[in-house]
């Protein structure tokens, strides 16, 4: 029941679509322009690195809050599980963020909700996800393979650590954790299929910060 709870409590965050908002505050709905997708890159596209900025701020801040909450809320009578219980409630909000129920479960790809995780998990982290993302993305300016990256980085890494102690959890919680790891990974391959056969054939497009980006606003 608990872990119903802390997935229950990531999804409502979740729920906070911040690209949609902040196109609906322009007057347009974000998943009809670009490549349809409610999240920061198709955002830095259509509307500019500034609205791009605050819809990745808004989805990182939704899954640290459902983790802080969760933690809050459970820590002190699960302490045993506390880092499972932290990963149920990253993957609500990443469900959420993806498969918003009151916008017909068209969302996001959640990788900036997945920032969230890293960034608010556990420290050692961050340096494998900065490394890896901003490593590939300033090299060759896709977002796909830096975002794809991070996710084999993070499932590799929390393998390492939990069997190596870090969480401090029984092998049957780490097990559960791996599984949730393990179900979020092929999640973001899944949802970055079409960028994974464009990046195949050479035909991604580039996104730059400090150059223009923006597609037409034609539907």
């Amino acid at each position: 029941m608990i872990r119903l709870a802390a997935l229950a409590i990531g999804y409502v965050f979740g729920l906070f679509q911040t690209a949609y908002i902040y196109g609906r505050m322009k007057g347009i709905d974000i998943r009809k322009y670009g490549s349809g997708n409610a999240g920061t890159t198709n955002t830095l596209r259509v509307l500019g690195t500034k609205a791009g900025l605050i819809v990745l701020l808004g989805d990182i801040l939704k899954c640290i809050l459902a983790i802080v909450t969760v933690r809050l809320l459970f820590t002190d009578s699960h302490s045993d599980m506390s880092y499972l219980l932290a990963m149920y409630a990253a993957a609500g909000a990443i469900l959420g963020h993806n498969f918003p129920f009151y916008l017909g479960f068209k969302g996001g790809k959640g990788i900036a909700a997945t920032a969230g995780l890293i960034l608010s998990f556990h420290p050692a982290f961050i340096p494998m996800g900065v490394i890896l993302f901003f490593g590939a993305f300033l090299t060759t300016h896709y977002v796909s393979l830096g975002s794809l990256l991070v996710y084999a980085g993070f499932m590799i890494q929390i393998v390492v650590m939990g069997q190596n102690g870090v969480f401090g959890m029984a092998q049957a919680h780490l097990n559960e954790m791996y599984i949730i790891a393990a179900f979020l990974t092929v999640m973001a391959y899944w949802k970055h299929r079409e960028n994974i056969k464009r990046l195949i054939h050479k035909e991604e497009r580039k996104t730059y910060l400090l150059k223009k980006n923006k597609e037409a606003l034609t539907k």
